[in-house]
């Protein structure tokens, strides 16, 4: 057993979601959301060093060694599963451990809008799910992949970096690939994909012009295409695709994002009320005929009053989800406030009167 197993049973059996290990440091736990760490010493170098080494194989070791990052899946000596990256930083090395749950969530379980479920009963084009690192997209996709997996039969092809939850075929086939261990890139890896007769492609993530320019024409040319991308919002989403690629492609890819884009979800992960958890808040944009014309006519700008007026369609803006949430006691409103884009919004239900938005003085002594 591995010594840093130690560590990571402590931290789950705490229900943290992060573990770090760092060189002058005692071990932290992520919990719900705060760094809190554990009764230990500070890690020397040496120490940490000997930790990391336990758990990489030897070309992960090697390529360490040469002081590159090492993203890896790692199955403790208890059978728990997680997600590292292995670093080097000014004092030594450093370890960060995200806990993967060994039960799949259902969508119904983590509480995500409605129109996540019925987006799931395409067979063509490509659906996003975009925030943040840590906002909880990968969990969200592994709830859509393990809804399609049960009530479809289908062949999904899921490339990630790297694997984190593992299906188990139910009535699909789910093939999972892991960057730099089965495939050298996303874009190959859809290049591929697309050979192995597939009904359905998860990319991982969407990081560069030839991965999001083979996500796009697989997404056109019949297969349901999920991916990820580290923007906030529908906007800068579209507006992020269409700038990574070549400004000769520009028409091309409005004219994809307008017929094929499916949907934009754009989700944080909010403190609960109670403070001992924390839940997924969505902003989704659904494409309509309104949107695509936005898009083709590069006004895309007013795509946010058009998701205001889109409830019918399952929409909804991120700060619409938040006060909703806050009024039903879901979440917590101060950690909820930090995500707004007006800040006037939850003023009343803030507790923490240094977040409330001083109102500024007009002439006359209005306000």
């Amino acid at each position: 057993m591995a010594r840093i197993d130690a560590f990571l049973k402590l931290g789950t059996q705490q229900g943290c979601s992060d573990i770090h290990l760092a060189v002058g440091v005692p071990p932290m736990l992520r919990m719900f959301g705060d760094l809190v760490p554990i009764k230990f010493r500070e890690l020397r170098d040496t120490e940490l060093e000997g930790y990391i080494a336990e758990i990489l194989t030897p070309t992960q070791a090697e390529v360490f060694a040469k002081g590159a990052d090492v993203d890896f899946s790692y199955v403790s000596a208890d059978g728990g599963r997680f997600r590292v990256n292995v670093f080097h930083k000014d004092t030594g090395a450093g370890a960060v451990f995200r806990t993967i749950p060994s039960d799949i969530p259902t969508l119904e379980k983590l509480a995500l809008p409605p129109i996540i479920r019925k987006l799931c009963d395409y067979h063509q084009g490509m659906i996003l799910v975009t925030g943040s690192t840590g906002s909880g997209k990968s969990t969200t996709l592994a709830a859509m992949i393990d809804l399609l997996n049960t009530t479809r039969k289908l062949n999904i092809i899921s490339l990630e970096d790297p694997i984190e939850f593992v299906h188990r075929s139910k009535s699909s086939q789910v093939i999972q690939r892991e960057l730099g261990t089965h495939l050298p890139s996303f874009a190959e890896g859809v290049r591929a994909a697309m050979r192995e007769d597939p009904d359905v492609i998860l990319v991982g993530e969407m990081r560069d012009a030839e991965t999001i320019s083979m996500a796009m024409t697989a997404a056109e040319t019949g297969h349901l295409v999920l991916g990820t991308l580290h923007t906030t919002g529908a906007v800068k989403t579209i507006d992020r695709i269409i700038d990574a690629l070549p400004i000769e492609q520009r028409e091309q890819t409005k004219s994809f994002l307008s017929q094929s884009l499916l949907a934009v979800v754009t989700q944080v992960l909010c403190k609960t009320a109670d403070g001992q958890g924390r839940k997924a808040i969505c902003e989704v944009m659904v494409m309509t005929r309104a949107i695509a014309k936005l898009i083709q006519t590069d006004q895309t700008h007013q795509i946010p009053s058009q998701v205001q007026m889109g409830r019918d369609f399952g929409m909804q803006m991120l700060d619409q989800a938040l006060l909703a949430a806050v009024q039903a006691r879901e979440i917590d409103p101060d950690h909820a406030n930090s995500f707004t884009q007006d800040k006037r919004l939850l003023q009343k239900f803030v507790t923490d009167t240094s977040l409330v938005p001083k109102l500024e003085l007009r002439p006359g002594g209005g306000t």
